[in-house]
């Protein structure tokens, strides 16, 4: 992943040198200092959960004019709000918990932001110095259990050292390859009188990303790109990190080449160009899956060659050389050699490719990629994403998707959960603009969409939000609605409820001989009451209605427009939709988990025929 570049709109902290004026000294607690310090940085919102560790830290935050806080229903909610503030605004998100069982609950969405790339800062309580490490009541190493999930962590014992910690806290969250960070303060630290001035003396000795790309390598990827036939390039989440969409898009049209976008970079480059092939992966396009197997030359910008793009990683692209730019050196080679290694920020290897390429040009060295784009688009047009209608005219989750796609106002943010209805998201909504897709990418995570469009929302209220979620993922996190309703954050929710986990059954129905053990929702083990199958256990109209939302449902293709138009009309409250979907409902295009993406499949019993010209 990339420089997260939007530093420029979240003021970071610099280091003082010895001759600069002292900044006043201010007498305060710990916990006041650590206030201050979060409204120093630019904190505006954080969202969490008080508890007795931490408690000291909520007294000066009731005071703070400059710092929201949002209580939130339980602390994985807090850190996927944070995550979805983070990825919507580009602004580092913060969220807040207590010791023990509140920090512990924060690790799944620290785990998914390191995944995903995401600059977060997660401050938790922890018990007095005295007494860490005895077992102390609500006590957890939560320093020690994040180790492996953030891109840094600190324990803080000393009130005096809250100030430096914190500005570089949020310096390391966002700069280099952005994550996340976790503060762990210790109570007696909150509680003990300080002084507090500003900016802090920073100390990070061995932290130094490298963000300018070595122009050797630059003429060299440009060469490959105006020597290669079949060039893609293949484009990650890092350019949105990087805010490097324009140049991209320069890139793109110099050179004639097609832009494949992983499901962490949709939006990087607008879905309509006539450019875009599509979506990579294991339910990728078939054009976008097969240029990659095809191309000669692949250019990876801000992506990490990761299983669900390869598929079987020894027969991936044989016929490609590979450029890969990351502003991540670890990344580099660590998948698949690399012929040209380049490591920066995305924004600037892209904007240092176009110069190279352009003087390429001007010494008559031009890519001829006319044979390429024939193939490329015979691909697109005989095997185009699609969906069949069901027969019994019940509702096709593709279709509830794409209209609430088409109906949404320009600029509507679109939070996924994770299973079918995320690859249907995916798919059938155009992604134009960057920072208008939120998703789990690396972790998968479950119960995403409904808190991360909580945290879009609240960093961006002006503009809609919609959280396309499964009924499995939705009965995870859901008593975030309360949040919403209570804090005036009114998101528009979209369950697609097939009464299954449906990516599971999708794999059962495929590779377990339909045998659903566990996916079904709407019914106990082994159907021991069958009279109670197709009743709505929960009825997400009243529980929705329960929380202070607006409770609609949907279950015809004629009532569609109408219930959309209807949502997307009520604004000063939650709104979620519960749309009854046909269950046997299947994402296509496939690469089975394992196989080699040449094994694509564009429909069920439907591979791909590209015949052997292409296979040279």
């Amino acid at each position: 992943m990339t420089e997260q570049a939007t530093g420029a709109h979240h003021p970071q902290p610099r280091p003082r040198s010895g001759g600069q004026q002292s900044a006043p000294v201010e007498h305060v607690t710990g916990a006041q200092s650590l206030i201050r310090s979060l409204e120093e940085v630019g904190a505006d919102t954080v969202f969490g959960i008080p508890g007795g560790a931490i408690l000291p830290a909520y007294d000066p935050l009731m005071d703070s004019t400059r710092v929201r806080h949002v209580l939130v229903r339980h602390e994985q909610g807090a850190g996927h709000a944070a995550t979805g503030y983070a990825q919507a605004t580009g602004r580092v998100g913060v969220c807040m918990a207590t010791s023990g069982p509140g920090a512990t609950n924060l690790v799944t969405p620290i785990a998914d932001a390191h995944m995903d790339s995401v600059p977060l800062v997660a401050i938790t309580g922890q018990v007095a110095s005295s007494s860490i490490g005895t077992d102390a009541f609500q006590e957890a190493d939560i320093v020690g259990i994040t180790m492996p999930i953030t891109k840094h962590n600190f324990l803080v014992t000393k009130a005096e050292d809250i100030p430096r910690v914190i500005a570089q806290a949020f310096h390391i969250a966002s700069t280099g390859r952005p994550g996340p960070v976790l503060v762990d303060i210790s109570k007696d630290a909150l509680q003990a009188k300080t002084t507090f001035s500003w900016p802090p003396v920073m100390d990070l000795p061995g932290y130094r990303p490298v963000t300018k790309p070595h122009a050797k390598q630059i003429r060299e990827a440009a060469k490959l790109i105006t020597a290669a036939r079949r060039p893609v390039l293949y484009v990650g989440g890092g350019v949105l990190k990087a805010g490097a969409t324009a140049e991209l898009k320069v890139l793109a049209e110099l050179t004639g080449a097609p832009v494949t976008t992983t499901l962490m970079a949709l939006g990087a480059f607008p879905d309509s160009h006539p450019l875009h092939v599509g979506m990579p992966g294991m339910h990728g396009s078939v054009a976008a899956v097969t240029a990659l197997q095809k191309a000669d030359l692949i250019v990876a910008l801000g992506a990490r060659f990761d299983d669900r793009v390869t598929g079987k990683l020894d027969s991936f692209a044989p016929y490609a050389k590979i450029v890969h730019a990351d502003i991540d050196p670890a990344e580099i080679g660590k998948n698949r050699a690399a012929d040209v290694p380049i490591v920066g920020d995305a924004r600037e290897v892209i904007a240092d490719l176009v110069q190279a390429v352009q003087k390429e040009h001007s010494e008559g060295h031009q890519g001829d990629y006319s044979a390429w784009w024939s193939d490329l688009n015979r691909w697109r047009e005989t095997y185009p994403l699609g969906y069949d209608l069901p027969d019994d005219g019940s509702l096709s989750p593709q279709q509830v998707i794409e209209r609430i796609g088409q109906l949404a106002p320009t600029g509507t943010i679109f939070a996924a959960g994770v299973g079918q209805h995320q690859m249907w998201a995916a798919h059938f909504v155009q992604y134009e603009k960057p920072a208008t897709w939120l998703n789990s990418g690396g972790a998968g995570t479950m119960g995403y969409a409904v808190p991360a469009a909580m945290g879009a929302k609240a960093g961006v209220p002006d503009q809609m939000v919609w959280a396309i979620d499964g009924d499995g993922c939705f009965q995870m996190t859901n008593q975030e609605l309360t949040t919403c309703a209570l804090n005036n954050i009114p998101i528009k929710v979209a369950i697609i409820n097939n009464g299954a986990l449906g990516m599971v059954r999708q794999w059962q129905t495929l590779f377990y001989n339909q045998r659903y053990s566990n996916t079904v929702l709407h019914s106990g083990p082994d159907d021991v009451n069958p009279e109670a199958r197709g009743t709505r256990v929960p009825d997400f109209v009243k529980l929705s209605e329960a929380m202070g939302c607006v409770g609609l449902r949907c279950e015809r293709p004629e009532d569609l427009d109408k219930v959309i138009e209807e949502a997307n009309s009520i604004n000063d409250r939650p709104v979620v939709v519960d749309f009854i979907v046909h269950e046997d409902a299947m994402v296509w295009p496939m690469v089975a988990a394992g196989t080699s993406n040449d094994e694509i499949m564009a429909a069920r019993d439907v591979r791909p025929d590209f015949g052997d010209n292409e296979d040279d």
